[in-house]
Order: C-alpha cells, then sequence, then structure tokens
C-alpha cells in the first residue's frame, strides 16, 4: 500500500506487531457498507461510471458472503479488514477495485465502521436489558403482595415486598436504556469524508453518504472526526454500570440463596455443584456475573487510557480501541443473556421472606410514626421507640409483645396495632413506596412501556 515511499518491506515482527485483521475483522460488513455508500457517491462526483460501481457493488457483496460463509482468508500482512477486503476486491475485479479509496482514508474508514458497529450493537444490547427488565418484572407480578425485609447495612431495615426489590432493578435497567439511547444519538453522525484528517479536494456529497448509511448528519469537524473516541468510552462506561447493576443483583441473588436467607433457589440449569462436597449448589452465574463486572472496568480504563495524552489527529494508539470494545460487547450480551434465564427461572420462596418481614423489629420506624401522629416531636419519639428496643432486647421480649405503656406514658396501649405488617405494608401509599397496590400500578405501568 505504501510501496512507493519505501525501500525495504516491512518486517515480520512488525507486521505481527501491527496487525488488527485478528479482531477487527468483525468489522467486515460495516466496512462493505459503507464502501458501497462510498462508491455510490463516487458515481454522482464523477470518479465511477455507473458500470464500475455495479461491479465494485457485486464484488463486495461477494467477498461478504464469502466471509459469512467462512471461505475468505484473511491475511495478516495486510494488516486490517479495510485493506483485506480491498486488496480481494481488486484481485476479484480487476482495476476498477483500485478506484474505490479515491477520497477516503482508512482513519475516516475505520470511525465509519465503529460508528456502524457500535449502532447495531446499542440495539442489540439494548433488546437484551428489555428481556431482562422482563423477567424481573414476571417475577415481581408474582411476588407483588410478598412481604420481605428491606434492608440497609445488609441490616434489617423496614419491609417492603419482592415486587418492589425487584421493580428497583428494573429501574437501575432503564437508565441504562437511556443512557445507550443517548450515546447512541450522539454517535450516529458520518465522518466518511473526513479523509485522513483534512478531508479532499475530490468533494463527494457527505449527506447523501449519511442518509445511505442511516447518520442522522455529517461531522462538522475533519481533524475531530478522525481522532473522536468519545462515543467508544461512552459506550464502554455504559456497559460498567449496566455490569454494576448486574454485579449488585448478583450480590442480592447470592446472598438470598445461600442457607442463611434462603429466599430463593437458583434452578439447577443455572447452578453448579462441587467436585468434592457432593451437597454445594453454587451460584456460579452470579458470581461470574459480579467478577466480569471488574473485566467491564478494565475495558474502559484500557480505552480512557490509550487516548488521554494524543495530539491530533489519529495515531496508531487508536488501534488499541478496538478490542477493550470487542471484549466489553461480547462479554455484556453473554452476561444479558444468562441473567435474564436465570431470573425468569429461579423460585421464591414467599414463606421465609415472610418469616423474615414479620421480625416486629422492621416496625420500630412505624411505631415511631405513630408517635409523632400522636404530637410527639420526632426526635423524641425516635428516642422513645430507641428505649422500646433497648428493652424488647434486653427482656428477650418481642418488640410487638412489650407493654409500652410502662415505657413512656406518650404510648397508649393502641400503638401495638402497628405491628399488623398487612396494615404497615398498605398504608405505605406515597409515589416511590411499597404499598401492593403501587408495586401492582408500577407493575402494569411497566409492561405497557416495555411490552
Amino acid at each position: 500500500m505504501w510501496k512507493g515511499r519505501f525501500a525495504q518491506k516491512t518486517a515480520d515482527l512488525v507486521q505481527q506487531f501491527g496487525e488488527s485483521i485478528s479482531f477487527d475483522w468483525r468489522l467486515y460488513k460495516h466496512d462493505i457498507r459503507g464502501s458501497i455508500a462510498h462508491a455510490r457517491a463516487q458515481v454522482k462526483a464523477g470518479i465511477l461510471t455507473q458500470e464500475e460501481f455495479e461491479k465494485i457493488e457485486a464484488g463486495l457483496k461477494a467477498i461478504q458472503e464469502r466471509i459469512e460463509k467462512g471461505e475468505f482468508e484473511f491475511s495478516t500482512e495486510l494488516e486490517d479488514i479495510h485493506l483485506n477486503i480491498e486488496s480481494a476486491l481488486t484481485a476479484d475485479i480487476g482495476p476498477t477495485g483500485a478506484k474505490l479509496h479515491t477520497a477516503r482514508s482508512r482513519n475516516d474508514q475505520v470511525a465509519t465502521d465503529t460508528r456502524l458497529y457500535c449502532r447495531e450493537e446499542i440495539d442489540e444490547i439494548t433488546r437484551l436489558v428489555v428481556q431482562l427488565q422482563k423477567a424481573l418484572l414476571s417475577q415481581a407480578k408474582k411476588h407483588a403482595e410478598d412481604p420481605i425485609p428491606g434492608y440497609t447495612h445488609l441490616q434489617r431495615g423496614q419491609p417492603v415486598t419482592v415486587g418492589h426489590h425487584l421493580l428497583a432493578y428494573v429501574e437501575m435497567l432503564s437508565r441504562d436504556i437511556s443512557r445507550l439511547a443517548d450515546t447512541r444519538k450522539r454517535l450516529n453522525v458520518s465522518p466518511l469524508g473526513s479523509g485522513a484528517l483534512a478531508g479532499s479536494t475530490i468533494n463527494l456529497d457527505r449527506k447523501a453518504i449519511a442518509d445511505e448509511l442511516g447518520f442522522d448528519d455529517v461531522t462538522n469537524n475533519s481533524m475531530d472526526a478522525i481522532s473522536d473516541r468519545d462515543y467508544l468510552a461512552e459506550i464502554l462506561f455504559n456497559l460498567s454500570l449496566i455490569g454494576a447493576h448486574l454485579s449488585r443483583l448478583s450480590e442480592d441473588l447470592i446472598l438470598w440463596s445461600s442457607a442463611e436467607f434462603h429466599f430463593v433457589t437458583l434452578s439447577d440449569a443455572h447452578t453448579t455443584g462441587s467436585s468434592l462436597m457432593p451437597q454445594k449448589k453454587n451460584p456460579d452465574v452470579s458470581e461470574i456475573t459480579r467478577g466480569k463486572t471488574g473485566r467491564l472496568y478494565g475495558n474502559l480504563m484500557a480505552l480512557l487510557t490509550a487516548v488521554k495524552g494524543l495530539p491530533l489527529t489519529y495515531n496508531r494508539d487508536l488501534q488499541e480501541d478496538k478490542e477493550p470494545l470487542f471484549d466489553s460487547i461480547d462479554t455484556i450480551v453473554l452476561t444479558l443473556k444468562v441473567n435474564a434465564e436465570m431470573v425468569e427461572a429461579m423460585t421464591i420462596h414467599t414463606g421465609n421472606c415472610a418469616k423474615a418481614a414479620a421480625d416486629p423489629m422492621l416496625l420500630a420506624t412505624d411505631l415511631a410514626d405513630w408517635l409523632v401522629r400522636e404530637g410527639v416531636p420526632f426526635r423524641q419519639a425516635h428516642d422513645l421507640v430507641g428505649r422500646a428496643v433497648a428493652e424488647s432486647i434486653a427482656t428477650n421480649t418481642p418488640l410487638d409483645q412489650l407493654d409500652l405503656t410502662k415505657i413512656d406514658p406518650a404510648y397508649k396501649p393502641e400503638a401495638n396495632a402497628v405491628f399488623d405488617l398487612a396494615t404497615a405494608l398498605r398504608a405505605r401509599t406515597n409515589p416511590g413506596a411499597p404499598s401492593p397496590d403501587n408495586v401492582k400500578a408500577e407493575i402494569e405501568r411497566w409492561h405497557a412501556a416495555i411490552g
């Protein structure tokens, strides 16, 4: 490709060190799609005849078919997907293939390919996030009214319902979808036509190319268009945060499936055993999910580190953007699929959840609220309930069985009515609170929103 300038052949080690075809081959269909749009614009500009365009288009589609059938031999000597396809095209159709690269560079070519690739992957990841939301909604609907303790500091705090707890993850995933949509909108501009860094004196219709490729617009600065990898950093951040949310869900399921909690049993299909201890049933999917989140974080940091000190415009360091991108996408796609399947198949033990939620200590705050309604300032009410809790612990008497009137005159006999769990849950009617009616309404709202 650059033999006119160089007297020596590139060293074998340099070829091995610099090749990217071993991983960027997966951009092939996007590269071909961009090349067809570019060639069509060349016809309009008088660079190609219609007959030449048709030869190029047919040749590129034939190469795509060979790749998809596994019949295309990629060459590391040709470095990347762009040169592999262009070289094959020229070999197949002759000198006409050599015209294709007119008015473009591999710099704007790869920037276009990765945007097309990322746009497609965002759509697929969004679909998979919705599938996980649906799995969570399915379980939430079954258990909209079933009580379970809500925790802070991993200590029992107040009662909620299983449905309300699972809907928290639906909310998290909804924000993930929103972030992906924002990133998709920002990346959906075409850099093709920016050339190596300053465009070309052969001016193709960039807007027509962008329209054909489904871009919303064209980039406004050729130097920025070539060097911009913001959208990749955004995607890797978005995937890292999805990973964080999946990791939090995993931690809940790991705890819930333990003998100490026994709120959940994960299906045999989504757990593994021990090579030594025959009684074991391990939540490996959740543990691996938790571990892969660190991998997603690492890919984000690798990209940010690679771009942090680069002068404008293109630098070969930017080749290091693709492996982290591809790895994060592969990781999150498989992780979302297996977690959706696992959540759908798990069994929630409502009796154990209800038994844990029946702990009267979970209604200590409700008792303070009762005192407030009786006219006691909250700080004083908090102190009075704290004294009742201390008495409960000291005498090993359940909080709901104490004679509260002996602790302070502010208490009245009817205070003990606070300890009815069903009533306490029904009373939590403010928007966002876990009353069964609220939870059911939220489930219906989400079903209407995502199908």
